[in-house]
């Protein structure tokens, strides 16, 4: 739930503090940061990326055209996966663990920190398993928004919502074709996932990422750098966040 004004990849005192005390509420802690475009050339070669290895994926978001569920820190998203069952998820961030303790009851809300070079958000996320066409018959308006949610999803958009936001009253915004590779390096232990987001523009973000459990956060992050560097690849600077392009880009289209 926090965001640093420090150079790329430092943080203060008072942030490491908050750092820890999140990773201790937290289910799991994913590492990332976004491939400035000038070095992608570099990285696909020395991580070994391949369109053809990727899984693919669509995702779309719902928000209202003015984009008042993010500003209100709401993320309503649904995905179509290949040779998988399309999913759906209602997120919060930022968020203090402590404010969704009832929620945090069911098995399908999950509490992360997204740890960043110069910050990190904690985020509560309730997610459902779909139908493999749910998502396609929504995008093709031949279906409700609020049946790709799951009753107990509901009930978490409207605590966190506007109140005079139902989930059949927002656009959609989308789809963003998404390739998702799963690498497997010998030099790095951990779990590595490498995830090209391509915009309608033309436009691209490359996102490199590593889950793990909160208690190995801060060696895993070690970790990964070392590899990283070792691979020719120092990525430091400002970040893009996926979401936020995605909805910045489609709320534009909205507007003009």
């Amino acid at each position: 739930m926090s965001t640093s004004a420090q150079p790329p990849g430092l943080l203060s005192a008072e942030q490491l503090g908050e750092l820890l005390e999140l990773t201790k509420q937290a289910d799991s802690v994913e590492l990332k940061m976004t491939v400035p475009n000038a070095e992608r050339p570099l990285a696909v070669t020395a991580l070994g990326l391949d369109p053809l290895d990727a899984q693919i994926r669509q995702v779309y978001f719902f928000d209202t055209a003015d984009l008042a569920l993010n500003r209100r820190g709401v993320v309503v998203r649904a995905r179509r996966i290949r040779g998988r069952n399309d999913d759906s998820v209602v997120k919060v961030r930022p968020v203090n663990p402590t404010e969704v303790s009832t929620a945090r009851k069911s098995k399908n809300l999950s509490v992360e920190v997204d740890a960043m070079p110069g910050g990190f958000v904690c985020s509560a996320s309730m997610k459902a398993t779909l139908g493999r066409t749910d998502v396609k018959e929504v995008a093709a308006g031949t279906r409700a928004i609020h049946k790709l949610y799951t009753k107990e999803q509901q009930s978490f958009f409207r605590a966190n919502a506007p109140s005079d936001l139902d989930l059949d009253d927002l656009v959609r915004l989308g789809p963003i074709t998404v390739l998702k590779q799963r690498l497997r390096p010998q030099e790095y232990a951990g779990r590595l996932v490498a995830e090209l987001w391509l915009y309608p523009d033309g436009s691209r973000i490359l996102e490199l990422s590593s889950r793990c459990a909160p208690v190995n956060a801060f060696q895993v992050a070690a970790e990964l750098k070392a590899f990283l560097v070792k691979r020719g690849l120092e990525i430091s600077g400002d970040q893009q966040t996926k979401t936020t392009t995605a909805l910045a880009y489609f709320a534009s289209e909205l507007a003009t």
